[in-house]
């Protein structure tokens, strides 16, 4: 008879030799069942679709992801690297496999030890950044009482109704401005909980609409715009413009805590999500949110009749069911943006988001 520690030699054999490895093994991270041994980086890829092919949860590849001692910058990831599926003290590994061609044109850049969006042109992204770079720049979501006390766009110069790039604009409440550089933004959808009351708002989507830097003080405040993406309305806010830009930095991992929320917008309206679309959560910072925490996002079942046994109990509550699985990448105090990266069914607006 076969002893357990000889079936646990045999697996830790056959995933050396690219054969599924059982998920049994509590302490290893279950590979994709049709996973490759090698995969070649190339223009497109994410590190989390890479991810994908070797691994059944690909938020889990910082728990296998194998760092080359020879390569300095293991954490960026390049066209032409060859990512290759081993096995290490018993347990799979990911690790690069770059080629003096591959390397001949890489840039040297310092990092600390995590998985980062970079902005060279080159390395892949760790997710799909055309689809969060909106969010990541130009949104930004404010509390009821921010809106209530912040600047806001008067009047145009020579009676104007909408202005671009070189206009003057005139604000006010902006008395007590200690920054000379604004960001003009325009109040969207509130953000609210499920079936909450109309005045109980968790926060205001808000959209970047131009730059604007202070020629005048006084009330109102002249203003001149120096950068415009959308046209400057009448009513818009002004906030004092970020010093840096939201992280890019994505180190994929579960919350510590049980956490549960629900999905409260989408991006563009639509009414069933799929991959790579943006949503927001009812979840924000106080409740320990954090970038890149990854989430499963469940269906609630329905309640179906029993009709082979009628009586005063055949009414039956069918299982919630996972649709999907999303990653946060940006956070506010009690709101959250994610990005959908795996979609098994339609995604509805106020389905729930749990743990993975």
């Amino acid at each position: 008879m076969l002893t357990k520690k000889t079936l646990v030699g045999l697996c830790f054999a056959l995933l050396a030799s690219a054969a599924t490895v059982s998920a049994a093994l509590a302490d290893t991270v279950a590979l994709n069942p049709d996973h490759p041994n090698r995969h070649k980086v190339v223009k497109g890829d994410t590190l989390w679709d890479i991810s994908a092919r070797f691994l059944r949860d690909p938020w889990r590849w910082p728990d296998v992801w194998h760092i080359n001692p020879e390569i300095k910058n293991p954490h960026l990831i390049y066209p032409g690297d060859v990512i290759v599926l081993g096995v290490q003290d018993g347990k799979p590994v990911l690790q690069i496999e770059r080629t003096a061609q591959s390397t001949s044109n890489l840039p040297t850049v310092k990092l600390s030890p995590q998985i980062r969006v970079s902005g060279l042109n080159s390395a892949i992204p760790a997710i799909a950044m055309d689809a969060i770079e909106p969010f990541l720049l130009r949104a930004r979501v404010v509390s009821a009482s921010e809106i209530e006390n912040a600047p806001y766009v008067v009047a145009f110069e020579e009676g104007r109704q909408a202005v671009g790039t070189g206009s003057k604009i005139y604000a006010r409440k902006m008395a007590d401005a200690i920054t000379p550089r604004f960001g003009v933004f325009h109040r969207g959808k509130a953000y609210r909980n499920p079936g909450a009351k109309k005045e109980d708002i968790l926060g205001y989507e808000t959209i970047q609409v131009a730059d604007a830097s202070v020629e005048r003080a006084g009330d109102p405040t002249t203003l001149r715009i120096t950068n415009a993406y959308r046209e400057t309305l009448i009513g818009d806010n002004l906030f004092p413009q970020e010093e840096k830009d939201a992280s890019r930095d994505f180190f994929p991992h579960a919350p510590e805590k049980a956490t549960s929320g629900n999905i409260i917008a989408v991006a563009d309206g639509v009414s069933k999500i799929g991959r790579n679309q943006v949503v927001a959560l009812n979840l924000g910072t106080q409740n320990g949110m954090e970038p890149g925490h990854v989430l499963a996002v469940l269906q609630s079942g329905t309640t179906v009749r029993d009709t082979i046994n009628p009586g005063a109990n055949n009414m039956v509550k069918l299982p919630d069911e996972r649709a999907g699985l999303l990653m946060v990448f940006r956070t506010f105090e009690r709101v959250s943006y994610a990005l959908v990266m795996q979609a098994e069914r339609d995604i509805r607006l106020y389905d729930m988001v749990k743990n993975p």
